[in-house]
């Protein structure tokens, strides 16, 4: 158990190094693009939507190529060295000048995120064994969501009180803290020697993979075209006072804590309708919080609503994958990341984009439910072939 919740506080640094900049893009906008802040502060929130796609299109590109890559080495050496390149790649967020620079200390924080989680969870599938596979991937990203419940939140307020950067360097203590004790406490676990980076990117020739890549990709989407730009919809649709902005974060952490353990639950028992009820749940309480924004009240328990239903899909992407991946079981575990992060990336951009167009901060909640519908049939599509043709699942 000291392995599991020493791989945890990893994932804990991960979700609020991952989530924090949303809290925190007023204040980021304001710092590193004063210009155009002098000009129009929405434009220059829409702008900063950046950074947090740059995080993402590096999860993207180092889920896949890091976790075939290191298949073959032991898994808790290739854990700590994963640990310590992300107190380092978040150290040069807290350091570096300029808009610039920082979007690229970003994309290199997001490069070990997917072979992280991929790995740990690898870990925690073996330990809890057969028929609990998606409660180990659940007890994994628990350290995620936690971190919405905790993390997020007070380094929203450390980053309003005293300057955003003091929050990214909270995220660096952490995770030297997770690279003590997975030194510490994780035992020895082998790799598979006979794994290359070759046979691993062999996954790619299943068109199920792709389907699954595209669930979480589009539909997971939804979620961050609204998390992402969660601090002015607070404030500037439902009128609340700032400081109501972490106390959000908290809400919809507890939402998603929740969500991620009851995803593993049903996961394990109906992998396909907590897929399809899941998306089509979240596409439902993401119109109502496009209708209802502006009463505070609603605006929490949607946003907690949609935490949950977007968690409780996370660990049940992640197992559809697992299911169809075949021999290529680690760098699976890591394309989950990488999908849900191009969801990361393309809801905020999708979200910057509707409000840089003038639609408003409600705007993302439309393009969120459209992300989620798609996802929904994205999914059916898949059952569907596979239904047809069980060797869709093996290869194009």
């Amino acid at each position: 158990m000291r392995a599991l919740l020493s791989l945890a506080i990893g994932s804990f640094g991960i979700g609020m190094t991952e989530f924090v900049m949303m809290g925190l893009l007023p204040d980021v906008a304001q710092d590193l693009l004063p210009a155009v802040w002098a000009h129009s502060p929405e434009q220059a929130i829409g702008q900063s939507g950046v950074l947090v796609s740059m995080y993402a299109l590096g999860v993207v590109i180092g889920a896949p190529t890091i976790a075939a890559a290191v298949a073959r080495y032991p898994r808790h050496r290739v854990m700590l060295c994963l640990a310590v390149a992300l107190a380092v790649f978040n150290a040069l967020i807290v350091v570096l000048p300029g808009f610039g620079l920082v979007g690229m200390a970003r994309l290199l924080a997001g490069l070990p995120h997917g072979a992280y989680f991929g790995i740990g969870a690898l870990v925690a599938a073996d330990v809890l064994g057969p028929g609990r596979r998606a409660q180990g991937v659940a007890f994994i990203l628990t350290g995620l969501t936690i971190a919405n419940v905790v993390g997020v939140p007070l380094g929203t307020y450390l980053g309003q009180r005293w300057g955003w950067r003091v929050a990214f360097l909270v995220v660096t203590l952490v995770f030297a803290l997770a690279a003590a004790c997975i030194a510490l406490f994780v035992p020895a676990h082998e790799g598979d020697p006979g794994r290359t980076l070759r046979s691993e990117l062999g996954v790619f020739r299943s068109s199920q993979i792709w389907f699954t890549l595209g669930i979480g990709a589009i539909g997971f989407g939804g979620f961050f075209a609204v998390y992402s730009y969660i601090a002015p919809l607070v404030t500037e649709i439902a009128g609340a006072p700032q400081w109501a902005v972490p106390v959000t974060l908290v809400l919809v952490g507890v939402g998603m804590t929740i969500g991620n353990i009851a995803g593993g639950y049903f996961a394990d028992r109906d992998l396909r309708a907590t897929l399809h009820l899941g998306l089509a749940g979240l596409a439902a309480a993401l119109v109502l919080l496009a209708l209802l924004a502006w009463s505070y009240a609603a605006l929490v328990i949607l946003a907690v609503l949609i935490g949950a239903l977007s968690a409780m899909i996370s660990p049940a992407i992640q197992t559809r994958l697992m299911d169809v991946a075949g021999d290529n079981q680690s760098i699976a575990a890591a394309l989950n990341h990488s999908a849900l992060n191009i969801g990361n990336s393309l809801g905020a951009f999708l979200g910057g984009v509707a409000i840089t167009l003038g639609f408003g901060f409600v705007a993302p909640e439309w393009v969120g439910a459209v992300l989620a519908l798609l996802g929904l049939g994205i999914t059916a599509v898949s059952y569907a072939a596979e239904r047809r043709s069980p060797r869709a699942s093996v290869a194009i």
